[in-house]
């Protein structure tokens, strides 16, 4: 899959499968939407393993598989970002780069650079995407911030995963 991604356009999507799908046959054993990344940089390793640096690009919806074997490609539409209330989005995105602050307080290891980087944001669109990337691990909590269009409640929900983390943290 990998090296037919490189020889194409470089880009291939994740999705998460279903808790209660042993073995994925169909999308619908899979949550609906999917993050979409461009591979930027690929070093091979000597046990056939590669390690990427992987860019995100769009949230999609998968509709159905076009090819199953050797691996699935689906086809599938953007879910574009919707921003109902673009001064609610920018408090919250506030709330969300003070929280960084203070989970850096905490001693919390952090990506390099990344408040320095959070700081220059103006997309709050972005903003989320970012934080989640480095502050959620939790696989279905990162799904469910995917699966959320809206702009502001995507935040709201991405605070309520930082407050929980940083009482863990305290």
């Amino acid at each position: 899959m990998l090296a037919y991604c490189l020889d194409k356009d470089r880009m291939f999507a994740v999705a998460l499968r279903r808790p209660a799908s042993a073995i994925a046959h169909k999308v619908k054993d899979h949550f609906p939407i999917a993050g979409v990344g461009l591979i930027r940089a690929c070093v091979g390793n000597e046990d056939g393993t590669s390690n990427l640096v992987l860019q995100g690009l769009a949230r999609v919806r998968l509709l159905e598989w076009t090819q199953k074997e050797p691996f699935r490609v689906a086809r599938t539409e953007i879910v574009e970002s919707t921003l109902n209330n673009p001064i609610e989005a920018d408090a919250l995105g506030a709330k969300v780069k003070e929280m960084c602050h203070e989970i850096e307080q905490m001693g919390v290891q952090m990506p390099l650079n990344l408040m320095d980087h959070l700081v220059q944001m103006d997309s709050t669109d972005v903003l989320s995407d970012v934080v989640a990337a480095a502050f959620v691990g939790e696989r279905y909590q990162r799904q469910q911030l995917l699966e959320v269009a809206e702009v502001s409640a995507r935040l709201r929900l991405l605070i309520q995963f930082l407050r929980a983390q940083m009482g863990k943290n305290s």
